[in-house]
């Protein structure tokens, strides 16, 4: 269970060569069907997450009652700790099943952000930003730089999240000079601080980057956060949306404290707070996950394109099928979702299988514990150098885990490769490519 994944020791002992494969060839691959919506599928899958968490609420309000009356006279309780084990493994079974139905929410509202499950505006976002605002997520400001994340996916200097610290961030005397004591002098910790730190992340970290760019992308200024209409972030069109979402969550936790004063706080954080964190977890995890891995390659000007971009990121097949079902494939399928974020996810498997071939050895699998996978790239991706067109991330001791095929990628060079010419499509092709600009 603790052990890295097959196809994670592959990657590491197989020099890193960026893909040459052309966007128009991934799109070719691609069966035309796939890209096209069902809008009653669709509204199955938002009804189906509803009911699921209409049906959790629904078992916790059972807990006092079915301890109270012994299980309906099923189950004697005749100790006071069979009523406290009791007690804790229906409160712990709600938590864990209802964190999991808050996190469905999350997910069938990134897709409908994406616009993937109608072909009406207003029928994506109107559910979309309900069904966020329940789990206080603001829906339109995530939805601009997360779109702009989709354009600019692990480039050093344009992607909008998860961006790693640079060597010069934590003061580190150059490569050539560094030794193991500045190295330990920055990264050293005992296991329980690293165990803070995590829990730290795993907690907080999603409001931590929705109120302080906490690990978004440096091009912004200090202040800069997804709840102020004025923010970087946003442009002149979308100030008025960002000002919806912040309505809408004002008035989610107007209800959340007009619960708590009707039914108590500890009802209110048995019933929504600690789901609600849970929520936070799942999130943090899945999207770190997603580009954040000693694997895994970022890219400076020179070498990015929205292909080599899209390409590097690692599906996982996260929780199984808890993850399919209520995640939405937003683990399973991530890097299919990169190439075509405009399509339903319901699609995205037979994407997947559609684009390994042409991909080969540049698609990312891992089967790797996803537990153990987020401890792994918690710890080895430290920082990545300042200076370099193709960089990975090192760990405390100052060591990539992967390298570079050199020779190769000054081959693809010679041979005149373009991020214009990777990147290029039909006319009329729908697709989130972008050209560099300035």
């Amino acid at each position: 269970m603790f052990k890295n994944g097959p196809e994670y020791e592959e990657r590491l002992a197989r020099p890193f060569v960026p893909p040459t494969v052309t966007l128009k060839q991934i799109h070719d691959a691609v069966p035309k069907h796939l890209l096209q919506k069902d809008p009653l599928r669709s509204t199955g899958y938002v009804l189906r997450d509803v009911f699921f968490c209409a049906l959790f609420f629904a078992f916790g309000a059972t807990i006092e009652p079915l301890l109270q009356s012994h299980f309906l006279g099923f189950v004697p309780l005749t100790s006071p700790w069979q009523t406290t084990l009791a007690r804790s493994v229906l409160w712990l079974t709600y938590w864990w099943w209802q964190g999991i139905a808050f996190t469905s929410f999350f997910c069938v509202a990134h897709e409908l952000g994406h616009g993937t499950m109608y072909n009406s505006w207003w029928a994506n976002n109107i559910p979309g930003f309900l069904l966020d605002t329940f789990v206080l997520a603001p829906f339109f400001a995530w939805k601009v730089s997360h779109n702009a994340h989709h354009k600019a996916v692990n480039s050093i200097e344009r992607d909008e999240n998860y961006v790693p610290h640079l060597r010069s961030d934590y003061k580190l005397p150059p490569e050539q000079r560094a030794t193991t004591a500045d190295y330990a002098e920055v990264f050293e910790e005992t296991p329980l601080f690293t165990a803070v730190r995590m829990f730290v992340m795993q907690g907080m970290g999603w409001w931590l980057y929705l109120s302080s760019n906490k690990l978004g992308a440096k091009m912004y200024p200090k202040g800069t956060n997804h709840f102020s209409p004025f923010s970087a972030l946003f442009n002149d069109k979308q100030r008025m949306s960002i000002f919806i979402s912040d309505v809408g969550l004002v008035g989610m936790l107007y209800l959340l404290y007009t619960f708590g004063q009707a039914y108590g706080w500890k009802a209110l954080a048995a019933y929504y707070f600690v789901p609600y964190v849970l929520c936070n977890h799942w999130i943090v995890m899945i999207t770190f996950l997603h580009h954040s891995d000693p694997t895994i390659p970022h890219f400076r000007k020179g070498e990015w394109s929205f292909l080599r971009g899209a390409a590097a990121t690692v599906d996982r097949p996260t929780l199984g099928w808890i993850g399919r079902f209520f995640f939405h494939n937003v683990a399973h399928d991530h890097v299919a979702h990169h190439f075509f974020s405009h399509i339903p996810f319901y699609n995205q498997p037979a994407v997947t299988e559609a684009i390994k071939p042409v991909l080969k050895e540049n698609y990312n699998f891992d089967s790797t514990n996803s537990f153990y996978a987020l401890y792994r790239s918690f710890t080895e991706c430290c920082f990545i150098e300042d200076e370099g067109e193709i960089v990975f991330y090192k760990n405390r001791h100052g060591v990539a885990q992967r390298q570079l095929a050199e020779d190769a990628i000054y081959a693809i060079k010679k041979e005149g490769w373009t991020q214009e010419v990777q990147d290029e499509l039909a006319d009329g092709v729908d697709s989130d490519s972008s050209t560099w600009t300035d």
